[in-house]
């Protein structure tokens, strides 16, 4: 790529390192950037127009365009730029947002706020410890997800996650952190087995990892209802449900990762509840502010926070936070948004088209190359095999995923290749028109990527 001196593109590679990026590749291709949004729209430097199924990184749940919450924003920095909730002190924002938060979480109690995700899966593993500390069970504190889970990147979110590039060459997982059976049927059911005898096997092993290890060991539990980057994997039915029994048999708190799922993006306001599952601790970030401004939150059950309270005063003081938690700006966006939220109806948005898209590319799955079409809500996911009868999947060094990726792109469409699974997770307020467009446009990637893979003798 011929990068004029001093270009946007060349001040990027010089300055800039992205995430989730090859390095090197970046240096010789440059990004594609992105200048400006409307509604379900981007328009990249050269005025060029996307739709972007991918809502971002799964966060932009309003669209790039929703004058509420930029009013929100700008009303908020004038009034109070920034204070924080650090001894005693408070700002009404987040006093709003956490009784916002409450009232739509039933069975949770109190509101601790972040910056990011990746934060808040931190600050849930660190309560999880801190709660079995206050109880008495010092030894309680190992941590169990599923394998190709993703909960993040920080030190503790990042050994949750169970993705090879997350742990490679940065020393993780750390110690503490186990991995149990991803519930993804198509990949991981047996020959001759049915959903429920799969959830039953699942359940099975949870157990006997547990038993391995020690139930007077193991702390906690974290699940994305459905699994977002480890594949958009909707786990079978009764899944959560028996999940839930071995984890009450051991006394073993179950953390819900919302941080895609919630705020409709199943069709239900949690993930939690579309999926049946029961949480003890519930993290969400993301479409918290539809990603206007960075804010997390983890809520908790009133048991954790009266072992938090207790063990706060027994110590003077409780020994976490950050600067950012709960800043004004930000809470006020997240409230503007969940206010949004209602008055747009985006759960049943997300509901009723939603059935729509996963109608739509249902349609695909007879293609050469798709060996699953799964999702739920505005979430879906498609996957390539090499030969659909053996559900082979193809080297991942031929970065397949990628190249329709690239075809889509160059298309108008952004969509996101996790591996040769491509990705959907358009705003919430997308219509059925512009299903159309998306499904449109990927089928004909779809036809490129076929042939590309045919001429390259991969298919």
């Amino acid at each position: 790529m011929n990068l004029i001196a001093n270009s946007p593109s060349a001040r990027d590679i010089a300055y800039q390192v992205h995430p989730q990026t090859n390095i090197r590749l970046h240096e010789a291709g440059g990004p594609l950037i992105i200048a400006r949004g409307e509604g379900v729209y981007v328009f990249d430097n050269d005025g060029k127009r996307y739709l972007d199924a991918m809502a971002g990184l799964w966060c932009v749940s309003l669209g790039y365009s929703d004058t509420a919450v930029k009013e929100a924003v700008k009303a908020q920095i004038d009034e109070l730029p920034y204070f924080h909730l650090f001894a005693h002190r408070s700002n009404n924002p987040a006093i709003d947002l956490a009784q916002r938060l409450i009232e739509k979480a039933p069975g949770m109690s109190k509101v601790i706020f972040q910056s990011s995700g990746s934060e808040a899966n931190d600050t849930a593993v660190k309560l999880i410890w801190y709660y079995w500390n206050a109880r008495g069970r010092p030894a309680k504190k190992k941590i169990i997800a599923r394998k190709r889970a993703y909960h993040g990147t920080g030190i503790a979110s990042g050994s949750l996650t169970h993705l090879p590039n997350i742990h490679r060459e940065f020393d993780l997982p750390i110690d503490r952190f186990l991995h149990t059976t991803c519930p993804h049927f198509y990949r991981e059911g047996r020959p001759g087995e049915s959903e429920a005898a799969f959830v039953e096997r699942l359940a099975g092993e949870l157990e006997e990892l547990i038993l391995a290890e020690d139930p007077n060991t193991v702390g906690g539990f974290f699940a994305e209802p459905v699994m977002g980057t480890g594949g958009v994997v909707v786990p079978p039915e009764g899944y959560f449900e028996a999940i839930g029994k071995v984890l009450k048999k051991y006394d073993i708190l179950a953390v819900s990762d919302e941080v895609i799922c919630g705020f409709g993006r199943t069709g239900s306001y949690w993930g939690a509840d579309a999926l049946g599952f029961t949480p003890d601790i519930l993290t969400c970030a993301k479409s918290l502010s539809s990603a206007y401004l960075p804010i997390s939150a983890v809520l908790v059950s009133e048991s954790i926070f009266e072992a938090m309270r207790g063990q706060s005063d027994k110590v003077g003081v409780f020994g976490h936070g950050y600067t950012y938690g709960g800043h004004p700006v930000c809470a006020a966006a997240a409230v503007a948004a969940m206010d949004r939220y209602d008055a747009l109806q985006t759960t049943r948005n997300a509901r009723e088209t939603g059935a729509y898209l996963q109608e739509r590319l249902q349609a695909l799955a007879a293609h050469p190359l798709v060996g699953e079409v799964r999702g739920i809500g505005l979430m879906a996911g498609v996957e390539f095999v090499r030969d659909k009868d053996t559900k082979a999947p193809f080297d991942p060094a031929l970065a397949v995923g990628a190249a329709c990726s690239k075809f889509a792109l160059d298309r108008g469409l952004i969509t996101r290749n996790l591996g040769d699974t491509m990705s959907f997770s358009p705003p919430l307020i997308i219509t059925r028109a512009e299903v159309d467009e998306i499904v449109s446009t990927f089928a004909t990637a779809l036809d490129e990527t076929l042939a590309w893979a045919r001429e390259k003798g991969l298919k």
